[in-house]
């Protein structure tokens, strides 16, 4: 099966560039978009021509802002955010055969000390929630925006970056914690130490194009899942967003 993560920067905006085509062809079995900025009413019609049997989407209450929708070909229990006040629609959990499967747009945490303390809640409680399911025998696949690079590796200016959260020493720990607990960054598992490969581009002084950029979304699974992996990439060929889709194809 193969599984897309992308953040839209807004829905509306990347139909509007027919940056969508590329699914047509792409064969993905789940598709999960973060920071679609709608609600219903506002839906594209573009999205219900993908060709997916099944479109779910929590939406922000504010307008606008955040949100999250998955676009899938299988069926599969869904919930939105299990384990915290969501209003700002930044989870879709998605439960098939033996897996919890969680589309999460993660808080950024730039704003203010209040937002990367909102940030740093949401962490611990989607950790302690990942154990609880954990304990009742659930494999688990998480993609999304985290918002945060994890290594050095993982953005063009790790120094200058030190004290800008997205790169803060708590937000990267939250990340060694996932991984302490069973988790496996996908990107790494298959591509190893390769440098320069980012998903995240500021829109300022030609970032894209000097490749000058972040590693912040990801794929992680639980250890269970580990065999089954066969691939993990980013489309730095995909534009329309100041992001790139990220993906995985799991033998599952």
């Amino acid at each position: 099966m193969k599984f897309i993560s992308w953040n839209v920067n807004g829905l509306r905006a990347i139909c509007d560039k027919n940056a969508l085509e590329w699914l047509r062809d792409e064969k993905a079995d789940f598709v999960g978009f973060q920071e679609v900025k709608a609600s219903e009413d506002k839906f594209p019609k573009d999205i219900y021509n993908l060709g997916f049997e099944h479109i779910n989407y929590n939406c922000a209450k504010r307008a606008g802002y955040s949100g999250v929708m998955s676009l899938s070909n299988f069926k599969s229990e869904v919930f939105k955010c299990e384990f915290a006040p969501d209003d700002e629609g930044r989870v879709l959990e998605h439960r098939f055969k033996n897996i919890a499967l969680f589309n999460i747009y993660f808080p950024n945490g730039q704003q203010n000390e209040q937002r990367l303390q909102y940030k740093m809640k949401f962490y611990e409680d989607f950790l302690l929630y990942l154990k609880k399911l954990q304990k009742e025998g659930l494999e688990v696949i998480i993609c999304g925006d985290v918002n945060t690079a994890h290594k050095e590796i993982d953005l063009t200016h790790p120094k200058a970056n030190a004290k800008t959260s997205g790169f803060l020493p708590i937000e990267r720990a939250w990340i060694d914690s996932l991984l302490e607990n069973g988790f496996l960054d996908t990107f790494r598992m298959i591509n190893g130490d390769v440098k320069e490969k980012y998903s995240w581009w500021s829109y300022r002084a030609r970032a894209r194009e000097k490749n000058v950029g972040w590693r912040i979304d990801y794929f992680f699974i639980s250890k269970g899942l580990e065999s089954k992996l066969k691939d993990a990439f980013i489309r730095t060929d995909i534009f329309g967003s100041d992001h790139a889709p990220v993906g995985i194809e799991l033998d599952i």
